[in-house]
Formats: C-alpha cells, structure tokens, sequence
C-alpha cells in the first residue's frame, strides 16, 4: 500500500506542473496519496522501512495538495483581475 501512496503522490506533484486540468488532478492525486498513506502508516506490524515510505508519501502528497491549491488560487486571482479590468 506504500508504493501505491508514492505512486499517487509522485502523481500529484507531476500534475501539479501540467497544464489546465493537472491543477485538478493534483488535487485529486495528492487527497488520494495521504489518506492511502495514512492507511498505510496505520499498520502497526508493518516493517520500519514500509512506514517510513508511507510517512513520506503522506509528505509528498501534501505538497501537491498544496501546489494545486496555489494554482487554484492563482487562476481565481487572475479571473478576478480580469473582471475588474474590463468592469
């Protein structure tokens, strides 16, 4: 469940430099990675090593939640300025 939580994760944060709908899938990506990576953490028999992968794909999908947010906010800012430009 580690790998999956990396994958995920990794996903996010390659999403997050696409273009137009990457900023989404971002999002999508990195609330998939933590909350696998927190399952996957939540296992307390599992070995250090499969915890510690865990941890940081909790880490790495937060950055891209993160990134995708700034973009969102970004792109909502920039709407914004259009708006009072042309009103």
């Amino acid at each position: 469940m580690a790998r999956i939580a990396l994958v995920l994760a990794f996903s996010a944060m390659l999403a997050a430099g696409l273009p137009a709908p990457g900023l989404y899938a971002a999002l999508g990506l990195g609330i998939g990675a933590i909350g696998t990576g927190i399952a996957a953490f939540g296992r307390r028999g599992a070995p250090g090593a499969f915890r510690i992968a865990a941890a940081a794909a909790i880490t790495v999908g937060t950055m891209g939640v993160v990134l995708g947010a700034v973009r969102v906010a970004v792109a909502l800012a920039a709407i914004d300025r259009i708006g009072r430009m042309l009103g």
